[in-house]
């Protein structure tokens, strides 16, 4: 089920003993598109702490009670590795997590993908492209381990198409099954207010963190006669079907 990642945030936690926070971020993993890490309000937030779970440990996800449940106690997930809320999550930082957790590194298991999602990765590898030069120019250079993003850091990002600047990210929509990114959500107000669109992930080219700008590769014109999507909260497979069938794209089972 895909669905919207804005709806997730304040979604409560519900461990095996009890609720333990709320979800206040999304980190996802800038070569594959997928979501690693859901971050916990545990209130430990004060301090400058954040708190990671794994997807692997959500046993239930309950739209109607904005719930998610996991499989682990309220003291695992307090006494977690906290990362600094305002610094990148590096390579190191993600060992000590997965080993708290006793999970193994995803990084290590790409010899085993499928061919279909090594092309899959491959093709998702554009998406993270980042100008080296516009980037030094303006803002330091990320540490070379660090391979996750904040979905927050991107909100607000403007929108390039070929041909022009059409909007900004307003929200992203993910598979809930292998949490994996698939749709942006772009308010093309700037040019056609209460326009709202969805624009596959395949599409976007180049992300260009310094100057805060994702480029896609389609034109002002393909993106304004897009299916009209009203921001729900969910995607129906019926409206998937239309927008992939608009953009050219095979539909996904």
């Amino acid at each position: 089920m895909l669905q919207s990642v804005n709806d997730l945030k304040g979604f409560d936690i519900i461990a095996t003993d009890g609720e333990i926070g709320s979800i206040e971020e999304f980190y996802f993993e800038d070569s594959s598109l997928v979501v690693r890490y859901l971050v916990a309000n545990t209130g430990s937030w004060l301090t400058g702490k954040q708190n990671l779970i794994l997807p692997h440990a959500i046993t239930h996800l309950d739209r109607e009670k904005r719930t998610i449940h996991v499989d682990l106690t309220k003291d695992q997930v307090i006494e977690s590795p906290g990362i600094d809320k305002h610094q990148p999550v590096s390579r190191q930082m993600e060992k000590l997590v997965s080993d708290y957790y006793g999970e193994r590194y995803y990084w290590d298991e790409r010899p085993n993908l499928t061919a279909a999602k090594l092309e899959s990765a491959n093709a998702a590898a554009a998406f993270v492209k980042s100008s080296v030069t516009s980037q030094s120019a303006i803002a330091p250079a990320p540490a070379p381990d660090v391979h996750l993003r904040s979905m927050q850091e991107i909100a607000n990002y403007s929108i390039t198409a070929l041909d022009g600047e059409i909007g900004d990210v307003e929200d992203f929509f993910l598979e809930t099954e292998d949490w994996t990114l698939r749709y942006i959500g772009v308010d093309t107000s700037r040019i056609l207010p209460g326009k709202h669109v969805l624009i596959s992930t395949e599409r976007v080219g180049e992300i260009n963190w310094a100057m805060r700008n994702v480029d896609v590769g389609l034109s002002c014109e393909q993106i304004e006669q897009s299916p009209d999507f009203d921001k729900v909260t969910e995607i129906s497979r019926e409206y998937e079907t239309r927008l992939q069938k608009h953009y050219g794209e095979q539909t996904k089972k």
